[in-house]
């Protein structure tokens, strides 16, 4: 058995987007939208997006290098909602997996705020980040990474 470990860690990502609160929020809830945006990187294959976009709902996705697991492992990212307040606030707790093996667990707080004409997002996660597979610095990584499609998929006619 490998050696166990725990890191816990909390960032916070601001953005501002040219676009209304309600257009932001439904970014988030729709699967047609967040599918749009919240994908990996452009070599991975990726698995159907599963979103029930209520609170106790869940969002499932998974994917990983082409060609299938024969060519690196399948990232996958289970999600539950716990609170949602529409145009406002999504809090969502969810795990990732590296094929069977569960790499953190997160809780995650994503803010809307009106700023005249467009919003003001604050995402804020504190994770637990197990046994060495993953790391905070390259989650915030991630997640910037995805927020930066976000604002792609909001210019976007």
């Amino acid at each position: 058995m490998s050696e166990r470990s725990v890191t816990h860690a909390t960032f916070v990502i601001e953005r501002t987007y040219d676009a209304s609160p309600a257009r932001v929020f439904a970014a988030w809830a729709t699967s047609a939208a967040k599918g749009m945006w919240f994908v990996g990187p452009d070599e991975w294959q990726k698995s159907r997006h599963e979103l029930d976009f209520r609170v106790g709902g869940r969002e499932r996705v998974s994917g990983g290098p082409k060609g299938g697991p024969k060519r690196g492992p399948v990232h996958a990212y289970d999600a539950c909602y716990q609170d949602i307040v529409p145009n406002e606030r999504i809090i969502l707790t969810y795990d990732m997996h590296l094929d069977d093996k569960r790499i953190s667990v997160s809780l995650a707080t994503i803010e809307l705020k009106p700023a005249g004409a467009r919003t003001r997002l604050i995402y804020t996660e504190q994770g637990a980040f197990l046994d060495g597979y993953d790391d905070p610095a390259g989650r915030e990584h991630g997640t910037r990474a995805l927020l930066d499609n976000l604002e792609a998929a909001l210019k976007r006619p």
